[in-house]
């Protein structure tokens, strides 16, 4: 059988990359977008590899047009049709109150998640409309519904976009073969917290979620590869919430 062929955007460190790894164990092939660290992306690959997927990674900003475009032509021409797409390129801030809030970190935050989101998936829909199937999981955050006061509003806001996004989309792309959910995780250990200026925040916030510790990078990349797989073939329009109860 042909192995699938699936784009993982922002793959080459926590989420996106655990997500790499456990795609390829499960069978598929990948192609991992990053903007600028070719040495994690390329730790990837050896993993995705050593778990015995075929990988490619193509440095790109998914919130630009052209580069939107070569990735998923690179992918299709070093790996096959893509079959598969993974919105997981996110971005935050330093946190803080809204009125705080430097306007390019807003524009930011809004290209990434939400346009950046837009463009992969206008781009995969049109490849697998062609062939009438594909698989598109988003990656949202329960601060979507939390609302995230005082952290992050405008996260939250672009993360309640993905949401809409992936509950529109998966009506209009269904009776063309094309599932699309989304998983919203909660907090979780990878270092997205780092690059906000507050590392601690997982272990700080441990106690508000009932299960009483952050998530692993490992768990929500179960839940993304049970969303991509067959087992869940009748499953779209969802958001998964995995994020310990909170």
């Amino acid at each position: 059988m042909t192995r699938p062929v699936t784009v993982v955007t922002g793959g080459s460190r926590g989420i996106g990359a655990a997500t790499c790894v456990r795609l390829a164990s499960d069978g598929h092939d990948l192609a991992l977008s990053y903007v600028r660290d070719d040495a994690a992306a390329e730790r990837t690959a050896t993993a995705v590899r050593g778990a015995g997927g075929r990988c490619v990674t193509v440095q790109a900003d998914t919130s630009d047009e052209s580069d939107v475009d070569r990735l998923f032509d690179t992918a299709a021409r070093e790996l096959g049709a893509v079959t598969g797409l993974v919105n997981n390129a996110g971005v935050t801030s330093p946190h803080g109150r809204l009125a705080d809030a430097d306007t390019a970190d807003l524009r930011r935050v809004v290209e990434v998640n939400v346009l950046g989101v837009l463009l992969c998936s206008r781009r995969a829909a049109r490849m697998m409309t062609r062939r009438k199937s594909g698989v598109i999981v988003n990656v949202s955050s329960a601060a979507a519904t939390l609302g995230s006061p005082g952290e992050y509003v405008h996260y939250a806001a672009s993360k309640a976009a993905v949401d809409a996004l992936t509950v529109g989309l998966a009506k209009e792309l269904g009776p063309d073969g094309i599932r699309v959910n989304a998983v919203s995780p909660g907090i979780v250990e990878t270092e997205i917290h780092a690059a906000m200026g507050d590392p601690g925040r997982p272990s700080r916030l441990a106690p508000t979620v009932p299960l009483g510790r952050p998530g692993r990078a490992e768990e929500i990349a179960a839940a993304i590869s049970w969303l991509m797989s067959p087992e869940s073939s009748y499953t779209t329009g969802a958001v998964l919430r995995v994020s310990g109860g909170r």
